[in-house]
């Protein structure tokens, strides 16, 4: 299907967005949080939405909401456990999709105690959930991607990124075992990896573009309620105050939205809150530091490959078109 139609010289509009009817787009951790707005604002569109969840109970309920939301919703869910790369690899079947016009990587995992697990194929959890997980999606989805005639890989990363380095020589974080520290190293490696999958990208003349976003400052006592997490009058009112500064997960999920659907948005792009990139409209960002070292970022990526055994651009994968 063609990409979504909107006039570049328009606002872009939240609650207007364009019609993706006959699309399809797959949400990682669609069943919860930021990502569950994602989906139900992407459903509002007409275009399918596939939630990838590894709790199908979860993911029922998100679904069952968003329909009851959106009336003709078309949304269904396929397993998916981002830290099981079997289950990565079982991704594709289950969608049954000639194509795939956008995935948006947004499923995370922050562990405060213990500080430390490892997956079952031998990966510090949230390195593995968080960046690992959906580099090795990416590469299964690449011919999917290749398909579709303008399709889009959404990077969520997070502000707590900016702060951080990369330690290339511990990415699994046995030295450094900082709950906090861990989870923004892995979403610096996630930020870092949609950026050089862009470059990728344009170096092979692909028509697939990858565009990173992040959802500013969310917190659950200023987000609309919904089955999947209901909120009581008490913790909207207690959450009024920081409404100055930060936003719900509603708000948060626009910069993801706009990067799927906005033509205007380009590959290789940074997406965020247009307030101090903490709350309000999406709005584009500049890509400075860390986040914009084509040379960490290659390092990264070679250093993804070893550890999953895939590449998004190996023979057979390569999503050029």
């Amino acid at each position: 299907m063609s990409a979504p139609v909107s006039s570049s010289s328009a606002p872009w509009d939240v609650r207007r967005l364009p019609s993706a009817q006959g699309m399809h787009f797959l949400v990682t951790g669609g069943n919860a949080g930021i990502g569950y707005f994602v989906a139900e604002q992407l459903a509002g569109t007409g275009a399918t939405v596939i939630l990838g969840s590894r709790d199908p109970a979860r993911a029922e309920t998100a679904a069952l909401s968003i329909r009851g939301r959106v009336p003709g919703a078309r949304v269904r869910q396929v397993p998916l456990d981002l830290a099981d790369l079997a289950s990565v690899g079982a991704v594709v079947a289950a969608l049954g999709l000639p194509s795939l016009d956008a995935v948006v990587c947004n499923a995370g995992v922050l562990l405060d105690d213990p500080p430390r697990r490892e997956t079952k194929d031998g990966h510090e959890l949230m390195f593995a959930t968080n960046h690992l997980g959906h580099f090795a999606l990416v590469a299964h989805l690449a011919p999917l991607l290749a398909a579709a005639p303008a399709a889009r890989v959404v990077t969520t990363g997070s502000l707590t990124a900016r702060s951080e380095t990369l330690d290339l020589d511990d990415l699994q974080s046995r030295g450094d075992v900082r709950p906090k520290r861990v989870y923004a190293r892995s979403k610096l490696a996630q930020m870092l990896f949609g950026f050089e999958l862009d470059r990728r990208l344009r170096a092979a003349g692909a028509t697939t573009a990858s565009v990173v976003t992040h959802p500013g400052g969310a917190l659950d006592s200023l987000t609309p309620s919904r089955p999947i997490r209901p909120r009581t009058a008490g913790e909207r009112l207690r959450g009024l105050p920081a409404g100055l500064l930060l936003q719900g997960k509603e708000a948060a999920a626009w910069p993801a939205v706009r990067a799927v659907l906005d033509p205007s948005v380009r590959g290789g792009e940074l997406w965020g809150p247009r307030v101090l990139g903490m709350r309000g409209l999406p709005a584009r960002e500049p890509v400075r530091g860390h986040m914009a070292d084509p040379v960490l970022a290659a390092r990264l990526w070679a250093a993804s490959t070893a550890l999953t055994g895939l590449d998004p651009f190996a023979p057979g994968r390569t999503p050029s078109g």
